[in-house]
């Protein structure tokens, strides 16, 4: 079931002198319970997109529905209940530098009508979950990046949201502590049903984190679909282009350029990059190759990661034998995708 349903959504900023059309009719579906994510490099339009979910950023034109409930239709006074179902963090943080951590938590309870021994109770249990309990009395002066967003997902959970929207979320933080904060998201998600909109340029975190993946490029989204599936098998430039940002077989190419010795084939031999197409690959395909067709693979590297479970990246590899060419074949036929990058025919 949708629980963002976002219909041919367009944001254009109007200036003296120029026009931007930074979202252009961009329609997806967002389910209840996934994390999402909404990859493209900077100027792509993810982050208006983003803020046009919870009217941050009103749509020029289209529809916003958070379940069945369209929001910019919404009077202020609806809007702004509405928008208590759906929490969002930052990349710079936004905690209020007078504030200790259990006022800068409390702060979207404040209008609430709760009592501040209600309010006090529920503080101390985000503190808790993001592990921060020790840090209440601490001003965010006094906390590192990691906590600071750590405090910023305990106030965005305040309200117990249906959503949260995570805009750069992991940006401004190192690899370790980047990891440390994916992982506080996948369990609000698993534990409290949240669902998240991740917003990145950062390949990484989707392939971490993610269940669907859309691209973005120049205010559209060009490719969506399971983050497996999209990466694996990428249909759009772009796509390829973030998948090359973090994967080496890409490397193979600059050392065609540079005429390395590594790359340097004898007659016969053949310089293929191997990378799986599906997610049901189990068997160890380059050991039935050999032993069934009797080539070598000279593995010159690899780049292979698990996601959702299944094997995602693939191998530069130098094959040799007779039957190398049937070994290619194959390969293709058990869903490998094959480039032969260079063929030394046997002359």
């Amino acid at each position: 079931m949708a629980q963002i349903r976002l219909e041919n959504i367009s944001k254009t900023f109007h200036s003296k002198h120029h026009t931007v059309e930074a979202v252009k009719d961009v329609s997806l579906e967002i389910d209840k319970g996934e994390i999402y994510g909404i990859i493209g490099f900077s100027g792509a339009g993810k982050s208006t997109l983003v803020r046009c979910i919870n009217l941050l950023e009103r749509p020029t034109a289209g529809e916003v529905f958070l379940g069945d409930t369209e929001l910019t239709s919404l009077s202020a006074a609806e809007l702004r209940q509405h928008r208590k179902k759906i929490g969002m963090i930052f990349q710079q943080f936004n905690l209020l530098a007078s504030r200790t951590v259990e006022k800068n938590i409390s702060l979207p309870l404040e209008s609430s009508g709760k009592s501040r021994e209600d309010i006090a109770k529920k503080v101390a249990e985000l503190l808790e979950y993001v592990g921060l309990s020790d840090k209440a009395k601490a001003y965010p002066s006094q906390l590192s990046g990691g906590q600071k967003q750590r405090v910023a997902i305990a106030r965005a959970l305040a309200n117990d949201p249906e959503v949260l929207l995570c805009d750069e979320a992991t940006s401004a933080l190192d690899p370790q502590t980047t990891k440390s904060i994916l992982n506080l998201l996948v369990k609000l998600n698993r534990e409290l049903g949240i669902t998240i909109v991740v917003i990145t340029h950062e390949m990484a975190v989707i392939k971490k984190i993610c269940n669907r993946v859309a691209v973005m490029e120049h205010g559209k989204i060009v490719e969506e679909g399971e983050v497996f599936s999209v990466f694996a098998d990428p249909q759009q430039q772009i796509t390829r282009d973030f998948i090359n940002t973090t994967s080496n077989l890409s490397e193979v190419y600059e050392l065609i350029e540079q005429d390395s010795p590594v790359v340097r084939l004898k007659n016969g031999e053949k310089l293929v990059k191997l990378q799986y197409l599906k997610a049901e690959v189990s068997e160890p395909l380059i050991s039935a190759v050999t032993q069934k067709l009797g080539v070598i693979f000279n593995i010159l590297f690899s780049d292979v990661e698990i996601i959702d479970g299944c094997p995602l990246g693939g191998t530069v590899s130098i094959l040799s034998g007779a039957k190398s060419a049937e070994a290619v074949e194959y390969l293709k036929e058990k869903g490998i995708h094959v480039e032969v990058i260079k063929d030394a025919a046997v002359s």
